[in-house]
């Protein structure tokens, strides 16, 4: 039940709903007032009207009333406490969910900047040139970077490729392709052919197929493939499987480029078939400026080449 004092304020006639009061403003002094005093008017004229409504069983309107007071800025945190609680249930009784502002200290807290990302390291475009090679020079050398001074990334299986067989050659003479990466061997020429490689673990066999089509594998294991054909023992070429994303091949005079290269520390390697290792020098990267780098030509020419079992050829046959 409301109080005796609001019952005794009613029945003295309380101004009930009209705004503004009727106070007399003749200078600041009574605008401040007469404005604390219509504040302090409306807030006590929800409170107890909506109070009424609810003790009639208008819920609905008690609502209205209760919300409205707590939509008042800066509504005194006592008359909040007090009032809220029946706002909801006089909201839940009308049959609907109440809609209030948040109570006054639970304020959510202004939302926390994101963290800035740190910059992005420029990547840089390293060129070069290799030297060496013996009497083959340094064309076809495959040059790749490794990490000194962080891991090196597993690179993505590049597209395929395509190396011809033509003219009883294979072009390209030496392939470069990232781990996992598919060759296709295709035929050109006018007759057979029977790719394979006794190169493990990546050795493999295509068989006999007919100019015209073409025949794939798919290398998985980094390092030299040296490839072969078992009807024709003048066919020689290589695919070099390389396990880092940064990597290409020097062209006839031994210039390369590589790009999307983050500056550190790495092991340059060269690889090349006239040379009985890779070569590896040791460098901290940190522009783009040029690089020199050198690989040996000291590996001699086979003494056989074998057919598929490994056995030597024979060479009176002239393939």
């Amino acid at each position: 039940m409301v109080t005796a004092l609001v019952v005794s304020l009613l029945c003295a006639g309380w101004p009930g709903d009209e705004m503004p009061l009727p106070v007399t403003v003749k200078g600041p002094e009574d605008l401040a007032f007469k404005s604390a005093a219509e504040r302090q008017y409306l807030i006590f004229n929800l409170m107890v009207s909506g109070r009424l409504a609810y003790e009639r069983g208008e819920f609905a309107a008690a609502a209205d009333k209760f919300e409205a007071l707590l939509r008042v800025p800066d509504v005194p945190p006592s008359v909040d406490a007090a009032v809220r609680p029946l706002a909801v249930l006089a909201r839940r009784q009308g049959g609907g969910s109440a809609n209030l502002p948040a109570a006054p200290g639970t304020a959510s807290e202004p939302a926390k900047p994101e963290p800035k990302a740190p910059p992005a390291r420029k990547l840089l475009t390293l060129t070069g040139t290799v030297s060496g090679g013996g009497a083959a020079g340094p064309g076809g050398a495959v040059v790749f970077l490794k990490r000194l001074d962080a891991p090196t990334p597993r690179p993505k299986p590049g597209k395929a490729r395509t190396v011809l067989q033509k003219d009883k050659r294979f072009e390209p003479r030496v392939l470069a392709v990232t781990v996992g990466s598919t060759v296709d061997f295709r035929n050109e020429d006018p007759l057979f052919h029977n790719v394979f490689s006794l190169s493990r673990p990546n050795d493999f066999d295509l068989g006999l197929y007919k100019g015209g089509t073409s025949k794939s594998e798919v290398f998985e294991t980094p390092g030299p493939v040296q490839l072969l054909c078992n009807i024709h023992s003048s066919m020689i070429g290589y695919v070099y499987v390389v396990d880092s994303p940064w990597f290409a091949q020097a062209d006839a005079a031994g210039r390369f480029t590589i790009k999307g290269v983050p500056p550190g520390e790495y092991a340059v390697k060269v690889w090349h078939e006239a040379a009985s290792k890779v070569s590896e020098t040791k460098l901290k990267l940190a522009d783009s400026s040029p690089i020199a780098v050198s690989v040996d030509g000291d590996k001699g020419a086979p003494a056989f080449v074998p057919d598929k079992s490994g056995k030597p050829r024979q060479p009176q046959l002239g393939y």
